[in-house]
């Protein structure tokens, strides 16, 4: 089953690579959407894909790159619409 999913990321997840450990990861696992940071330092992730490879990305998510703090994931589920051809860092 496909689905879609809104998350907001808090933490020290600017400024160290955060958005293209997003990419990798997503793009590993067959997720499409984007990755933004946000003028709070927080970073804003739209993803689509099969439900168990989207839970999978949230897991790496919570871990994230060696050089971030992730303290905490909002996360928000959502209609899979197809919106998304690949996953890029905006």
């Amino acid at each position: 089953m496909e689905i879609g999913v809104h998350i907001i990321v808090r933490g020290f997840v600017q400024g160290v690579g955060f958005r293209y450990f997003v990419l990798r990861q997503a793009s590993r696992l067959g997720v499409n959407g984007f990755a933004q940071n946000l003028m709070n330092g927080d970073v804003e992730i739209e993803a689509e894909g099969d439900r168990s490879m989207v839970e999978e990305l949230i897991k790496e998510l919570k871990v994230g790159p060696r050089s971030a703090h992730v303290a905490d994931l909002k996360i928000e589920w959502k209609e899979f619409k197809n919106r998304f051809k690949d996953f890029h860092v905006r």
